[in-house]
């Protein structure tokens, strides 16, 4: 069988870390092309993988030497380079946050309906070993009902791991649109769904920039969240964590409370109400103190659904619910209001 044609559209630290090494890593993927606008940095990358160099993507996508790319561009290009790609018979995946509004997320989605083609976002915690068993003790009744739950995702900033530093496009909002909300956040909103298996319709946030001075989107954010069911917690995303990144996630219980990335030792805490606790070592997961060269699972699944012809985890649609319950922050703090996800 005549390998996967990938493409590579955007060179930063995304791309460096986690698509172009997991692509070329693959027995199932040629990767023959990357673009980006520094043409240095794309000639680099090129030579290394063994790559054609593009400073357009345009023209990358036209090329006709490409089967699928991987979107790692600053936010404000996802969905119209994703909706090129697609209306060209490409198969996508595209970084987080899908999109900067609904919109945008719905042109994608159609774009990928109409050509028939896979769209896949990158969320990376839904393939955490800890996050999927916590999701099946959860189905399974093992926990009772959910009570409450508090998710937090912070570390010390992009400008430590971006290409760019402190000129990164992360803190430009023209660019990002939005800042730790984005980057974090939607990763956090997009596990809260994975877990509880249910919609969040409610949210109550505070974003604010109290950490990058130099910066003109958020720093921090704080969100009280409600689902469907009437389960309320706690979402926060922040760069302003200056000692050690936090990745964990909480969800408490009727017959226990379940901790996820929050003890040292074991990824995942169960703590029964009968003072029964058991721990599991289930591996580390992918974090940007690393260095972050652990695989993080996004790549091989989304090459095997483009393969293998099956739908991806997390769709656009998936993406796109994800990424509205950061919109309804956004409305949230900018109205001083409880705000109503897909309004």
């Amino acid at each position: 069988m005549s390998k996967l044609r990938v493409g590579v559209i955007g060179c930063g630290s995304i791309a460096q870390f986690r698509h172009l090494p997991e692509y070329a890593a693959s027995q199932e993927v040629e990767l023959v092309a990357v673009c980006d606008i520094v043409e240095d940095r794309v000639k680099e990358i090129a030579n290394k993988y063994g790559a054609k160099a593009f400073t357009d993507y345009k023209e990358l996508i036209s090329s006709g030497e490409v089967d699928a790319v991987s979107v790692c561009t600053p936010n404000y290009l996802h969905a119209p380079i994703s909706i090129e790609a697609l209306n060209n018979g490409l198969h996508v995946l595209c970084e987080k946050p899908m999109a900067t509004s609904q919109e945008e997320a719905d042109a994608m989605i159609q774009a990928a309906q109409k050509n028939d083609k896979k769209l896949m976002i990158a969320h990376n915690q839904r393939f955490v070993r800890s996050h999927q068993l916590a999701r099946q003790l959860i189905e399974s009744g093992e926990i009772g009902k959910i009570y409450s739950f508090r998710t937090a995702f912070g570390h010390p900033g992009p400008e430590g791991w971006s290409v760019d530093g402190k000129d990164s496009w992360f803190f430009v909002k023209e660019k990002a649109y939005i800042g730790a909300m984005g980057d974090l956040g939607v990763h956090k909103t997009d596990l809260l769904r994975y877990l509880l298996g249910e919609e969040i319709v409610e949210v109550g946030a505070f974003i604010e920039t109290t950490a990058k001075e130099f910066a003109d989107v958020d720093d921090t954010a704080v969100c009280a969240l409600k689902t469907e069911s009437g389960i309320i917690g706690t979402l926060a995303a922040s760069w302003s964590y200056t000692a050690k990144e936090d990745n964990s996630t909480i969800i408490y219980g009727e017959k226990a409370i379940i901790r996820l990335e929050d003890n040292p030792a074991y990824s995942l805490v169960v703590q029964y109400t009968n003072g029964e606790t058991v721990n599991y070592e289930l591996g580390k997961i992918q974090s940007n103190d690393e260095g972050g060269q652990q695989t993080t699972h996004v790549i091989n699944h989304f090459v095997s659904a483009v393969v293998e012809n099956k739908e991806p985890l997390i769709t656009g649609e998936e993406g796109m619910k994800s990424l509205a319950v950061i919109l309804a922050a956004i409305k949230s703090n900018e109205t001083k209001t409880i705000a109503k996800v897909f309004e």
